[in-house]
């Protein structure tokens, strides 16, 4: 069976210091979005940041700020810091920060 993902999303994410790559990643009736750093990633409620703290990578899910979920990249920049493992925290990511404010730490 031939999967269609013409609903895939890549683009460069300009931070203050550097870039980004970013990703939204259909699943089923929702999506994996997501913007990764040389040093770590934040994400929606789909990114698994417990795991990624396994491979010794910071990662931090982004709660919307505005509706209930984050279903674009547009809408994870636009929202907040609600988690962040031990090694995001090392890098000084902090709940209630801005996923912008988090990517440019990371």
């Amino acid at each position: 069976m031939t999967q269609v993902l013409h609903k895939f999303r890549h683009e460069r994410v300009k931070l203050a210091m550097k870039e980004g790559e970013g990703y939204v990643i259909p699943m089923g009736p929702t999506s994996l979005v997501a913007v990764v750093t040389d040093h770590g990633v934040v994400g929606n409620d789909l990114l698994d940041t417990e795991m990624l703290e396994n491979f010794d990578f910071a990662a931090a899910k982004i709660a919307p700020t505005e509706g209930d979920v984050i279903e674009s990249l547009e809408d994870l920049m636009e929202g907040e810091v609600k988690a962040a493992n031990l090694h995001a925290v090392q890098r000084h990511v902090e709940v209630g920060m801005s996923a912008l404010e988090a990517l440019n730490r990371l």
